[in-house]
């Protein structure tokens, strides 16, 4: 009668395991297609791949403008701010460009080099904007990405999605595929001594 029950508790203990693993395989495997289809788009969209060292050539802020400017934007989503316009020189070809923030920044509005977030009050935008300008001015040198193929002239400061970010964002479902299968396969070798046991 013993023995009857620690085998039933023994084949719930390991279906409970099985569906513990298949749970995590088949999440790891939602979530290996949700960043399909949020995040790789992206990072294969960008043609800033390339980085170089970029020495600043003025950092200016002219007059406010609206954001963002494109065609097709709510009204509640348009605000001004102080256009920051910042030009660099590129050492991998020696040419004056302009540099943006990210990859978005040059589709919200391709006049400046730095689009903010929405806030309302416009006093912290404009030191936010000029903290960024001095920043510019106090750190003349500095890494950028620039476009191998030569269809943007333009650079940007920084990626969205740069390689370790993409690799950082595959590791988690690898963890927990891998910790699934690990899961399924132990439960499947204590399935068979158990068996084997029996059967002896």
């Amino acid at each position: 009668m013993l023995g009857k029950k620690l085998v039933t508790a023994q084949k719930r203990g390991e279906t409970r395991a099985l569906c513990l693993g298949l749970g995590m395989v088949t999440c790891s495997m939602m979530m290996y297609f949700f960043i399909g289809i949020t995040i790789v788009p992206f990072y294969t969209k960008s043609i800033w791949t390339a980085q170089t060292v970029c020495k600043l050539l003025k950092a200016n802020i002219k007059d406010e403008v609206l954001c963002p400017n494109s065609e097709g934007s709510e009204d509640e989503d348009i605000f001004p701010y102080p256009c920051l316009q910042v030009w660099v020189n590129l050492t991998a070809s020696g040419q004056e460009v302009m540099l943006y923030h990210t990859e978005d920044t040059l589709e919200k509005n391709p006049k400046c080099s730095y689009v903010p977030g929405k806030s309302e009050n416009s006093k912290e935008v404009k030191a936010q904007i000029e903290k960024i300008a001095s920043n510019f001015k106090k750190y003349q040198t500095f890494p950028c990405y620039y476009d191998p193929g030569g269809k943007q002239i333009n650079v940007i400061l920084s990626r969205l999605y740069p390689p370790k970010g993409l690799l950082f964002a595959f590791l988690w479902p690898t963890l927990m595929f891998t910790g699934g299968c690990l899961i399924i396969v132990l439960v499947k070798i204590s399935q068979y001594f158990s068996v084997l046991s029996a059967w002896q």
